[in-house]
Formats: C-alpha cells, sequence, structure tokens
C-alpha cells in the first residue's frame, strides 16, 4: 500500500516522462497475479454542453491504471488516475477583458476553454472470453488549471491571449463513465479501448442557464507494465 500512494503521489506531480519513467520503475512490483498495473493514454474529444457556440476540442490523456481482481477473474474493479486530463470547449464567442486594446483586437476572434482535472475513474470491468470487455462506474476529478485562451487574426498577425478562470470552475468534478474495449495477444497484450464521461457537476459556480456540463469520449491504449514477469514468478512459485 505505501508503494501505491507513493507512485500515485509522484505520477501526480511529476512531467509525463516522469510518469514513463516511474511505471516502468515500479512496474514489476506492483504487478501481481491479483493486480494489473499499466500506463494508459490517448486522445478525448470534449465539449461543454449547454454553452452558446460550443465546439469539440481534441486534447491528448496520459495516466495509469489498475486492475484488481474480483474472485471471479472475469470480473475486476478499473481505476487509477488520468494524470493528464484536459476538457473544455473550442469556438466560443468572445467577451470583454475589460481593456479596450484587448477587446478590440480580438474583437473578430474566438475563445478555447481549456480546464485540466486529475480525474479517477472507479469502474467495474467485465471481460468476456474473447477478450472484449465492457466496464461502467463513475470518475472523480480535481481541477488543476482552467483559462480560456482568446485567438484572433488581427493585422495579418495570429494574436492569442491566456486569461485564467480557476477562480470561476468548481474544483471537483464528477460523473458517469462507461467503456469498452478489446485485449489483444490472446488477452495478453495492450488494452484497446473506448470511453465515455457524462459529468453531472455544474461546470461554471455560480447560476448558469441552462447549467454546463462537461462530455468526453475517449480513445485509449493501455499497456501493462512487468505483468510478464508477475506471471512467471507466480508459476514458478
Amino acid at each position: 500500500m505505501k508503494k501505491l500512494l507513493l507512485v500515485t503521489t509522484l505520477l501526480c506531480i511529476q512531467s509525463m516522462n516522469a510518469q514513463v519513467l516511474i511505471s516502468l520503475v515500479f512496474g514489476d512490483m506492483l504487478n501481481t497475479p491479483k493486480v494489473e498495473f499499466g500506463l494508459e493514454g490517448g486522445a478525448n474529444f470534449s465539449t461543454i454542453s449547454n454553452l452558446e457556440g460550443a465546439k469539440n476540442r481534441t486534447d491528448f490523456n496520459l495516466g495509469f491504471y489498475f486492475d484488481f481482481m474480483l474472485k471471479n477473474p472475469a470480473w475486476a474493479i478499473n481505476t487509477g488516475v488520468i494524470v493528464k486530463s484536459t476538457l473544455g470547449a473550442n469556438g466560443l464567442p468572445v467577451y470583454s477583458l475589460n481593456n479596450a486594446e484587448l477587446d478590440n483586437a480580438f474583437a473578430e476572434g474566438h475563445v478555447d476553454r481549456k480546464i485540466g482535472y486529475f480525474h479517477v475513474p472507479i469502474m467495474i470491468k467485465y471481460k468476456f472470453d474473447n477478450h472484449i470487455y465492457v466496464k461502467a462506474g463513475t470518475q472523480l476529478g480535481l481541477l488543476s488549471k482552467a483559462y480560456d485562451e482568446f485567438k484572433s487574426d488581427y493585422g495579418g498577425e495570429d494574436l492569442t491571449y491566456k486569461n485564467k478562470i480557476r477562480d470561476q470552475i468548481h474544483v471537483i468534478d464528477a460523473g458517469l463513465a462507461i467503456g469498452a474495449g478489446y485485449r489483444l495477444m490472446g488477452g495478453n497484450g495492450m488494452n484497446i479501448g473506448v470511453n465515455y464521461y457524462h459529468g453531472l457537476v455544474t461546470v461554471m459556480k455560480g447560476d448558469s442557464n441552462p447549467n454546463q456540463y462537461h462530455r468526453s469520449f475517449y480513445i485509449t491504449a493501455g499497456i501493462p507494465i512487468g505483468k510478464g514477469k508477475a506471471e512467471k514468478k507466480a508459476a514458478e512459485k
């Protein structure tokens, strides 16, 4: 348990390169016949419901996962941390920055809203004999950063300006999550999957009418770290 807490803390505060390095170092120790540990990442396509002009935005996500096997090996508890998880929406209308020069420069532009979280999915996973799996549960999030990026073509130049909005966003995010995927190499290789997240906590603080919620579709690949060595050690006992 101490090793698990150490890995979780380190992954949350380090860069993506550090995440990969730590996973490789600790993977052998964390994988057992009852626990599978690995890296997971991919692309996610997000928007915010009931937000004027909102268009899908595309981001990359990266984190780590655990599968805790239950008594029936077909069932598992799937969890982990998506350390790099950016939600939001693109193509929003501009608003006043209370600065005449900036308002004039971005008057014909648009706003891309980027909201970063540490997300923790907690799902029940069922694995079929044909190596397809399905899972469903909840996903909790802790806000890390949030800003609106103003973009405009002004006088032939591409202008950008970041307006921090973290204090306007709820710190805690939560919602429902479902997913499905396939395990390669006869059930012993990487996982290729898709997940959908349906936020249930309003994005913005204060009153918004109608309420706005996160929506995101994930395409992921999960790579077990040290699984082969764990199985070899178990067979030798």
